[in-house]
């Protein structure tokens, strides 16, 4: 099992910057067994913060092992979401959003 600033760093090296152009964004991860970052999006760049951000307009709370499934594209966000695995507070609509930022 990888830690989860490891799915994180995954994450970002799939981060597709065409699909940031303009946007300036922070989702929060709060991982329940583990570290929360925010991923930080802004003209089309990415940046990983550890911790928490005030700022963040999506907050996307859930365990380790769901955040690893939806980055690998081994679990369906939007099933992890139904399935209550994963909780969104906040522009729920961002959430949607990230499938074309971080493609699988």
């Amino acid at each position: 099992m990888s830690s989860v600033a490891d799915t994180i760093n995954s994450m970002k090296s799939k981060f597709n910057a065409s699909a940031a152009a303009g946007l300036d964004l922070v989702f929060q991860f709060n991982i329940e067994d583990g570290e929360n970052y925010a991923l930080i999006v802004k003209d089309g760049t990415c940046d990983v913060q550890q911790g928490d951000n005030a700022n963040a307009n999506v907050t996307l709370i859930m365990d380790s092992a769901t955040l690893a499934g939806i980055a690998s594209g081994e679990t369906d966000g939007m099933q992890a979401f139904m399935g209550g695995k994963l909780r969104a507070e906040g522009d729920m609509m961002l959430a949607m959003k990230l499938a074309e930022l971080f493609p699988v």
